[in-house]
């Protein structure tokens, strides 16, 4: 989600992918409708109103470059097919009818198993809700019900698959984070190249066929024209219904631009401006729960878009008023799930609650934090804030209902700028970080005492996932899947030339700097639930490839 020291970092150039053999899709993107990014010139043609579009909301700063789109363009399901998808409140773009493609689809079959559009062989029945529209994959929750799926963390998790290769092309491609997408089909990362890439879940996964997974490959790449600050998925996306699947990203001197996760172009841009009246990029990005609304940090300011009006119209809510709030550039955002009220934090190493409704400030959290927030989370049940920082060994859980009352910490090792994120699974009670040395932990909030204060809590379970900074940890959203990133910035050690002769030179020397510029740039994709009988047997193996 954005790069480590609130935007000075960037990525060793643009290092962009151009794959400009890739035939265009048979069908233009969707179009906005209504607002600023709507052309009201009647007899234009769909591809005229493209074009004027990207001209107008896009802005000469940005190219959008081909992607890697699938072989086979999937189809669309059967329930979407011959009408517009269904679409919610505050949703960008209506769907035209016909094929689209990019990422696939997943459903899910009667034995439980899942395949994604455009997979040869028989076809599982859809499960139809009341509307006739099919069950999408974000209601997971009934399948693990039925199935049983949980997280364990009694052993370490097994290292399914990921991908290598991809960031090895360009030297110091170093990842910056992943999150999967909220109905669980795909994962979206973030490089140094300032690249996005999209990833489908290997259906080999859902069938327990281990031994056979690939490589994985991204099918969609999204290049920003610098170094991306952060990045978000749209909260009501839903691969079913392609209107639905789109992120928004904001990079450095750019518009925040959202993308079509089908299409991997751009369908329109949010021009946040200053006081001059100049271009100005936000620093975190995140939706509202209902997807309504865009929230962006600035220095000392929140501005907020409406999603379904691209443009510059927003809404300004400063931070500090007649010198009292919350100072400092507003580095990450969290919406209460129970309550409307959001958290922001800031590189001013504090964290204030806001009302959804006009942005007053509820509550300022004390200064506990040696660095810069860089990431927080509310608990699912609303009534704890999860904090983070940059250069800051702890993570701090602070209890809302007596607002600066810290209940436990979780020490991590963070001893760079680099974000590290963190994240919880959807019952609340397992927390996963990774650190700079590449060690993931596991805690289990559950163990803390209820009248703790302040106590640290010690992790149920460590692994060591990488050799390198382990910065991005995500859970699936119904399934005990963990997908994990690495690398960071390397600097080799600098070669003393006056004093040493030419064996000392040839000997500590070079292998410190050899050693220090090795790289270990992946996406990682864990196994954190039961193992099927017949991988049971493979235990003791599969704890060993994880350590390794």
């Amino acid at each position: 989600m954005s790069d480590s020291a609130g935007g000075g970092e960037s990525g060793g150039g643009a290092g962009q992918d151009s794959e400009a053999d890739n035939e265009p899709p048979q069908q233009p993107p969707p179009l906005l409708p209504g607002g600023a990014g709507e052309i009201s010139e009647e007899g234009a043609s769909p591809s005229a109103k493209r074009l004027r579009m990207s001209e107008e909301d896009v802005g000469q700063d940005q190219v959008v470059e081909p992607v890697q789109r699938h072989e086979e363009t999937p189809t669309q399901p059967s329930s979407l097919q011959g009408r517009p998808a269904q679409t919610a409140e505050g949703d960008l773009l209506q769907c035209e009818e016909g094929g689209h493609s990019g990422k696939g689809v997943v459903v899910v079959g009667e034995e439980g198993e899942y395949h994604q559009n455009g997979e040869e062989g028989p076809k599982p029945e859809e499960e139809h809700n009341g509307d006739g529209s099919a069950e999408s994959p974000g209601d997971g929750q009934q399948y693990v019900e039925e199935k049983r799926l949980s997280l364990d963390f009694t052993q370490n998790p097994q290292m399914l698959t990921g991908s290598w290769t991809e960031y090895s092309n360009l030297p110091e491609n170093y990842l910056k984070g992943c999150k999967w997408a909220p109905d669980g089909s795909c994962i979206l990362t973030n490089s140094a190249d300032n690249v996005l890439r999209v990833y489908n879940i290997p259906p080999e996964i859902y069938s327990y066929n281990w031994d056979l997974l690939p490589e994985m490959s991204p099918v969609l790449r999204m290049a920003e024209g610098d170094t991306i600050y952060d990045y978000c998925w749209y909260p009501k996306m839903n691969s079913l219904e392609p209107d639905t699947c789109f992120l928004a990203s904001s990079s450095r001197d750019n518009p925040v631009h959202v993308w079509d996760a089908f299409y991997g172009e751009v369908r329109a841009s949010f021009r946040p401006y200053n006081h001059l009246d100049e271009l100005t990029a936000a620093h975190s990005l995140c939706f509202s729960p209902d997807g309504a609304q865009l929230y962006c940090g600035f220095d000392k300011m929140v501005r907020v878009f409406h999603t379904e009006r691209p443009g510059r119209d927003c809404e300004e809510r400063p931070t500090i008023v007649k010198k009292q709030g919350q100072s400092g550039i507003i580095s990450c955002f969290g919406f209460s799930p129970c309550q409307s009220v959001y958290a922001c934090g800031s590189y001013s190493r504090c964290a204030g609650l806001y009302s959804c409704q006009d942005g007053t400030l509820l509550a300022l959290l004390p200064t506990r934090h040696h660095g810069g927030l860089t990431h927080l989370l509310f608990s699912p049940d609303g009534n704890y804030l999860y904090t983070g920082g940059r250069k800051d060994p702890e993570i701090l859980c602070w209890d809302l209902r007596e607002p600066g009352r810290v209940v436990f910490s979780l020490k991590r090792n963070v001893a760079t700028n680099q974000r590290i994120y963190f994240d919880l699974d959807q019952s609340g009670r397992y927390l996963l970080s990774g650190d700079t040395e590449g060690v993931v932990s596991v805690w289990d909030t559950h163990t803390a005492p209820p009248d703790g204060n302040e106590e640290l809590l010690q992790p149920q379970l460590r692994f060591q996932a990488y050799w390198d900074c382990t910065n991005g940890v995500s859970i699936h959203p119904f399934m005990p899947l963990l997908a994990t990133s690495s690398g960071q910035r390397q600097f080799p050690w600098p070669g003393d030339s006056e004093g040493d002769s030419a064996s000392d030179t040839e000997g500590s020397g070079a292998v410190i700097s050899q050693q220090d510029t090795r790289q270990d740039n992946v996406l990682t994709l864990w196994w954190a639930g039961p193992l099927s009988p017949a991988a049971e047997g493979s235990q003791d193996q599969s704890t060993t490839a994880a350590e390794a």
